[in-house]
């Protein structure tokens, strides 16, 4: 699909929520795994506020992979592109294959036509059928949003084309029986957060506006049926200026919402001090930055976040801290993993009943004060009091690697995955993934002459 047809679909976006069944993507292979690289901002000592490798950009992309314990496989999407000497962005999906180790040729979801941005990267689900859905983020409402759905389930061949919408940072969640709940952004003073239902994917409901306080960023997460919302406030709309912790969530499907305390809240929330407050981090001159939630064993959420800091790289005043926030006998508890280099150094929480990690590129990469780095595992075996590192996932890297991802349900062999890329300048970028020791590293193969091959072992 070219720009041409991109802006055409641009007008259909005054019927947001539009079905185009007719449409059926061309869905090409691709010979190997390119991953996209990205840069945005000026240009410093330490690279561009935000560069490198984005292949598995960004934590408000949720999920990005999915394991199928039916089909065996771990699903994922992940943002491509066509060549070496390219940064145009392609959606692009495939799997890893538990029980031959192997990973197919990518298949390509729909090409941008010259986008560059990882803005633009998707999401995705698998319904009860096991039908595979790509949720693509539009911008604002210069581009649109689309979603598409395998013509077969558990399969990555061929996809069609079933709706065009308003919607960028889509986080798609199937509940069997229910249907989906989607949730995502649309642009208006700034960016805030909507939801829509469908029992099918196919025909949805209109949009409900949960938060419009002028700007916000959100990560969501389900558990026992449970929707989660952790979110932050973006001052006048300025994304360099997030701030603020936020909790939301629902037990009744989207229907209504909650504080942490349980107390039902009327959205859309518009105050900037409200009930669903987690941490006034604007007063306390902070930026706020939110990677992940899990659950802990009580089904308690978890939140992981970095807070402080500039969000210009390079050595900061206000030091850069990732912080894990969690409640505890009716209140939060904020404790300091450690401190990371740059803003954007996005790791995963992961919780395996008692023992708590932390996987991220903590440390500093070969470009220092880029986005990422070095990645580490830090653990915690007091329910976050207190951290230490496990051990270092990558050393000696030639590229920073960034944006830590952990698949839904994931599954042992392909237990964590990122993409590496040069933080000061454009670059080639490999996509990689770690087991559930995080002592074994795997490179995606960058070029492929099979249909399928294993993936490249590094450490």
């Amino acid at each position: 699909m070219n720009l041409n047809r991109i802006l055409l679909l641009t007008i259909l976006l005054s019927l947001s929520g539009h079905i185009n069944r007719s449409l059926t993507a061309q869905n090409p292979v691709a010979d190997g795994y390119m991953g996209i690289w990205y840069n945005t901002g000026d240009k410093t000592e330490y690279g561009y506020k935000l560069s490198g490798g984005f292949a598995t950009f960004g934590s408000r992309h949720v999920p990005t992979a999915i394991y199928s314990s039916a089909a065996g496989k771990t699903f994922f999407v992940y943002g491509g592109t066509s060549s070496p000497g390219e940064s145009s962005l392609r959606i692009m999906i495939s799997y890893f294959d538990h029980r031959t180790g192997k990973v197919p040729k990518p298949v390509v979801v729909f090409d941008k036509g010259g986008v560059r941005s990882p803005y633009d990267n998707a999401s995705l689900s698998i319904d009860s059928k096991g039908f595979l859905w790509v949720f693509v983020s539009g911008w604002m409402r210069t581009r649109p949003g689309l979603v598409f759905k395998s013509v077969t389930p558990w399969s990555t061949e061929k996809f069609e084309e079933v709706m065009i919408k308003e919607m960028s940072f889509p986080q798609p969640w199937w509940f069997q029986e229910r249907g989906f709940r989607l949730l995502f952004s649309k642009y208006r003073k700034g960016l805030d957060l909507y939801i829509s239902e469908s029992a099918d994917g196919l025909e949805w409901s209109g949009d409900r506006a949960l938060v419009s306080m002028g700007g916000t960023g959100y990560v969501s997460a389900v558990n026992n049926n449970k929707i989660y919302i952790a979110f932050n406030y973006h001052p006048e709309g300025d994304s360099d200026r997030r701030t603020n912790l936020y909790l939301i969530y629902s037990d009744d499907f989207g229907k209504t919402w909650k504080n942490a305390e349980g107390k039902t809240i009327q959205t859309p929330l518009r105050d900037i001090k409200n009930e669903a407050m987690v941490r006034d981090y604007l007063s306390e001159k902070k930026l706020t930055y939110i990677y992940d939630i899990n659950f802990d064993g009580d089904g308690n959420p978890v939140i992981l976040a970095c807070i402080g800091g500039s969000v210009i790289p390079g050595p900061s005043e206000i030091p850069r801290e990732w912080v894990v926030v969690s409640r505890t006998g009716g209140s939060w508890s904020f404790s300091r993993v450690c401190e990371p280099d740059n803003n954007f150094d996005a790791g995963t929480l992961i919780i395996d009943k008692d023992i708590w990690k932390v996987i991220g590129p903590s440390e500093p990469g070969p470009q220092i004060y880029g986005v990422g780095g070095e990645i580490a595992v830090w653990i915690s075996r007091d329910k976050g009091k207190t951290w230490s590192k496990q051990n270092d996932v990558t050393s000696g890297s030639r590229f920073n690697n960034s944006y830590v991802r952990r698949p839904l349900n994931a599954g042992r062999e392909f237990y964590a995955w990122w993409a590496d890329g040069d933080a000061y300048k454009f670059s080639e970028s490999r996509i990689y993934f770690t087991d559930k020791s995080f002592g074994k590293v795997w490179m995606l193969p960058y070029s492929m002459s099979k249909d399928s091959e294993k993936p490249i072992r590094i450490k």
